[in-house]
C-alpha cells in the first residue's frame, strides 16, 4: 500500500515539473511577440 503511494506521488510530481516547464516556455514565447512585431528576427 505504501509503494503505491509513493509511486503515485512519485509520478504526480514528474507530471507537475513538466507542466512548469510548459508554461514557463509558454510565458517565454509571449514575451517575444512584441520583438517579431517590431521586425526582429523571430
Amino acid at each position: 500500500m505504501v509503494r503505491k503511494i509513493v509511486t503515485l506521488i512519485a509520478i504526480s510530481s514528474g507530471l507537475l515539473l513538466a507542466g512548469c516547464n510548459t508554461v514557463r516556455g509558454v510565458g517565454e514565447d509571449i514575451q517575444s511577440v512584441p520583438d517579431c512585431v517590431e521586425g526582429k528576427t523571430c
